[in-house]
């Protein structure tokens, strides 16, 4: 059995919009969202952890995988800032 080099792998181009941008990140089909989340919230100015991310309306976990998600080249992510905290209070 013999195994393949690592730069033959399958590599996708995600592009991840935010706010009106957009970025592309090139990544291999099995790295986890969770490294691929924290370069583009690097690149948009954002603290790690700030985003939420969704890809065809779901959420995605930094333990997916674009292979696990069946991602094809080009598709797009989004990203949505983490809210967080309770209901508005009425007077």
């Amino acid at each position: 059995m013999s195994q393949e080099p690592e730069d033959v792998k399958p590599k996708l181009n995600l592009n991840i919009s935010y706010d009106g941008a957009q970025i592309t990140v090139k990544v291999k089909t099995n790295m986890k969202f969770g490294k691929i989340f924290e370069a583009a919230e690097k690149k948009f100015g954002k603290e790690s952890g700030t985003f939420k991310f969704t890809y065809e309306g779901q959420r995605v976990s930094k333990d997916d995988t674009p292979a696990g998600l069946g991602m094809e080249d080009g598709d797009q992510i989004d990203a949505f800032l983490e809210q967080l905290g309770g209901s508005p209070i009425y007077h």
